[in-house]
């Protein structure tokens, strides 16, 4: 490589940064985001930065080049591997360091660790550059049960059996969507009153949320986030109590092949984090 295409980095070393929002979502409404300024030796700077797990790891790297220091900058992270996959649910850390690799580049980031930690030690509050990702959110914004034995999957049903759970909350408690993707269906029929149906992005999953208090204003072919607003809690169509019916179907979908799963453990996992 010719000695101007040779990635530089002078004596780095952080003057701010924020994470922020300190929870994230796959495909969400808000991706993870660093802001940040360096200081430098130079007017000019090649930086790396990684998404590192909570093993060390980079699942994800970011190359900048010509970062001007004192001078506000930004990325973010969409919640994909190096590989296109969607990350796994857990913590997660944004990491700067200059590009390349040998002798100099190591010296810069020993050097850049040094100023770092004797800034973090004269400040009144350490650096954070830590956030959680997961995959799904939890579908309901409030107070909510899981009902009784009626409420659970494969229920007896006038000639069928239910295939999915219902979650109890009053009447006009928001919905957001489980995992973003295309809007599959957003309709009315009798038996399910206002429903609409997600093809979840990256997975092979649908869900489907039933008994809405108003149709969605999402209609079919609609892009939506994770975390997206997608209805209300309501009691439209064969129901007799305000709750949420969901759903959880494998691949390849609602009524496309596919068959329908519990949706309870799933639906407990994500409680316990949203």
């Amino acid at each position: 490589m010719p000695a101007a295409g040779v990635p530089s980095a002078g004596a780095l070393y952080l003057i701010s940064a924020k994470t922020s929002p300190r929870k994230s979502f796959y495909y969400g409404v808000r991706y993870p985001r660093l802001r940040y300024v360096i200081g430098s030796s130079q007017p000019q700077n090649d930086l790396r930065i990684d998404v590192v797990d909570s093993t060390g790891r980079a699942v994800r790297s970011f190359y900048r080049n010509d970062v001007a220091p004192n001078t506000p900058s930004s990325i973010r992270w969409g919640g994909t591997t190096a590989g296109g996959r969607p990350a796994r649910n857990g913590r997660y850390t944004f990491r700067i360091l200059p590009q390349g690799s040998g002798r100099a580049a190591r010296r810069a980031r020993s050097q850049s660790m040094r100023r770092a930690k004797r800034r973090a030690s004269q400040s009144s509050r350490a650096l954070s550059l830590s956030f959680t990702l997961y995959r799904y959110a939890f579908p309901l914004l409030g107070a909510h049960n899981y009902g009784g034995a009626g409420a659970r999957f494969g229920a007896g049903r006038s000639g069928h059996t239910h295939q999915g759970h219902d979650v109890m909350a009053r009447c006009g408690v928001p919905l957001i969507a489980a995992r973003g993707g295309r809007v599959q269906r957003s309709g009315y029929q009798g038996a399910a009153g206002n429903h609409i149906v997600i093809d979840g992005r990256g997975t092979g999953f649908d869900t489907v949320y039933m008994h809405l208090l108003k149709p969605s204003p999402l209609k079919a072919g609609m892009t939506v986030r994770t975390g997206q607003l997608i209805g209300m809690v309501g009691s439209t169509g064969s129901s007799t109590a305000c709750h949420l019916h969901f759903e959880i179907w494998r691949s390849p979908g609602w009524y496309e092949g596919g068959r329908p799963v519990n949706p309870l453990p799933y639906l407990k996992r994500w409680d316990r984090y949203s």
